[in-house]
């Protein structure tokens, strides 16, 4: 079991961001066997498939520079012109084989991983230049299994190159004694599939490195159950720091409402548990809408508030505590109490009125109409 450097057991898989940290480092799955496999793959499979125009520009180079004419001997400048001729045949035979080879190189590495260009993995790490350090990477578990994984790379592909000759040994004394131009394709035939056959022996070192590399790199992200504790503090917000921003926003709310409370037209209170302000736009239209609410202490701000601006105050415990638990701060009142508040604006500007001497003073309120799923009984 992987333990973590402070001694604690990593028995927890790598979240996600453990998962792209370590991507962005360029730590993530490779298999050197894979690749070797894939560029081997590709490469005698090129060797096969073009090998036979390969052998007909190399018999061309051949007889170009060894059959040379009397008066090219004697051509002090022909030597340049036959040297450039010869490496453009050369070029554009080799050509189709060196672009599978660029291409298995791309496609070797990205097929395990996939691809990924990390530049903090490019930065210098001067403790990869400690000596001590690589003492101990050199004598550790990794190194061991690179030792045995080159060595039984070798003596399987040894094995599989002396089979491979043993079976092939009467073509290969028949080249001898073959004319040179089929020679020389029977060779580049020999060596193709020589060389198909022992980079097929490699399958198997990268069947067995590959799940070992996934195995390795899997081990490298466990984490401990405290780092992925921190992880999710640092990635969800540390709980004192959003206690805090909620507490700030909280008292942000409540500047904003004490400051629209002048702006009300009635305070409905409990009388003394529950305070709400109401304002009614008539040139807007709509419903009521509630500037204000709050419970005991807040509630008694409230009135303080609207004493202090000449609000009238209505003691309706009933309709208070239903607006306070059916709407929030800036919304209009909920349809079931359109009725009960219409009847308390409509006292408010009767009350107006008489304050003006245009009116005599009106009953006060009684029994207005809440309904039962809005009604919030103390």
């Amino acid at each position: 079991m992987a333990e973590s450097e402070s001694g604690q057991d990593k028995t927890e898989d790598p979240t996600e961001k453990r998962k792209t940290d370590s991507r962005e480092k360029g730590e993530i799955a490779r298999s050197k066997e894979l690749n070797t496999l894939v560029i081997m793959l590709a490469g005698t499979g090129g060797l096969l498939v073009y090998g036979g125009g390969l052998a007909l520009d190399l018999q061309e180079i051949m007889r170009l520079n060894f059959s040379l004419p009397r008066e090219v001997v004697l051509d002090t400048g022909a030597m340049v012109r036959y040297l450039l001729h010869s490496g453009k045949i050369a070029i554009l035979a080799v050509q189709p084989v060196l672009l599978t080879l660029v291409l298995a190189a791309l496609i070797g590495p990205i097929s395990l991983g996939g691809w990924l260009f990390a530049g903090k993995s490019l930065a210098p790490k001067f403790s990869r230049m400690n000596p001590a350090s690589g003492l101990k990477r050199m004598f550790s578990s990794t190194a061991l299994i690179e030792l045995l994984k080159a060595l039984a790379k070798f003596v399987l592909v040894l094995f599989v190159a002396l089979s491979v000759l043993s079976a092939d040994i009467d073509d290969l004394l028949q080249i001898a004694h073959e004319p040179l131009e089929r020679a020389l394709v029977h060779s580049l035939q020999l060596v193709g599939w020589s060389a198909l056959w022992m980079a097929c022996g490699l399958i198997l070192i990268a069947a067995v490195d590959v799940p070992v590399q996934l195995y390795q790199s899997h081990q490298k992200l466990l984490m401990t159950k405290q780092e992925v504790r921190d992880e999710h503090k640092d990635s969800d917000g540390r709980p004192e720091v959003k206690q805090r921003i909620r507490q700030l926003q909280r008292e942000m709310s409540q500047r904003r409402m004490m400051a629209a409370i002048p702006d009300a037209d009635v305070v409905i209170t409990n009388p003394t548990h529950y305070a709400v302000a109401l304002k009614y736009d008539a040139e807007k239209g709509g419903a009521p809408v509630l500037l204000a609410k709050g419970s005991d202490f807040l509630a008694l701000k409230i009135r303080e508030i609207a004493v202090a601006n000449e609000i009238l105050l209505l003691e309706s415990p009933a309709l208070a505590r239903s607006i306070f638990y059916s709407t929030e701060l800036e919304e209009e009142i909920p349809a079931g109490l359109y009725l009960a508040v219409a009847q308390v604006l409509a006292y408010v500007y009767q009350i107006r009125q008489h304050r003006a001497g245009k009116g005599k003073r009106p009953d006060p309120l009684k029994d207005l109409p809440i309904p039962p799923d809005l009604r919030r009984d103390s």
